[in-house]
């Protein structure tokens, strides 16, 4: 450390010339007043970061008359301070930009908030209007349920209605007390009504 440093001159126990830069402390610009300006103040509206100098007196009395909005109407104090809000930056209303240009490339989604899904992800994800609604028109048949259609002797797309009467029929007609104690078809049998079960737990019937 350098002995005529500053900092040293705080720790000395007999500090010697105080070395620290002076500030030098401009006039109060009040009219009339010599004292030094120890505070600011905004020049006005129209006047941005530009500042008078003033005294603590001064510019309190200042401050107190102070008006921003000063010769605006109250049309045009009402318009900035709606505009304060968002940073005085344009704004629009949610949907006004590339709403339409959505609605060409792509059809709605959901007709309810006037979304659109140009291309077509939320409807696979189950959105109303989307393609999962429209292949829910036509329910998808797994093998599995084909399969037991098949015992059962039917396409698919069979109705329920339909299901039932085929299953009864088949049962009547393999069943051993209809066929004198027969019990050959009884294998048959189960894979009926095993089919059959299978189709009423997957809601067919």
């Amino acid at each position: 450390m350098k002995f005529d440093s500053p900092i040293y001159d705080r720790i000395r126990v007999k500090p010697g010339e105080d070395r620290r830069r002076k500030v030098n402390m401009t006039c109060c610009e009040w009219p009339g007043c010599a004292n030094s300006a120890t505070h600011r103040a905004p020049k006005g509206r129209t006047r941005e970061n530009e500042y008078w100098r003033f005294c603590l007196d001064h510019v309190r009395e200042y401050n107190h008359s102070y008006n921003f909005f000063a010769g605006m109407s109250d049309d045009a104090v009402a318009r900035y301070q709606k505009d304060a809000l968002t940073g005085h930056r344009p704004t629009w209303k949610l949907g006004a930009n590339g709403g339409g240009h959505g609605a060409k490339r792509g059809r709605p989604f959901d007709a309810a908030f006037g979304a659109h899904d140009p291309f077509e992800m939320f409807g696979e994800l189950g959105g109303r209007g989307g393609t999962h609604e429209r292949r829910r028109e036509t329910p998808t048949v797994h093998n599995a349920q084909l399969k037991a259609l098949h015992t059962l002797g039917l396409e698919a797309g069979a109705e329920r209605a339909e299901i039932k009467a085929r299953f009864k029929a088949l049962v009547k007609r393999h069943h051993p007390d209809a066929n004198g104690g027969d019990r050959s078809t009884e294998d048959r049998l189960v894979e009926i009504i095993q089919a059959y079960n299978y189709l009423k737990s997957a809601g067919y019937c």
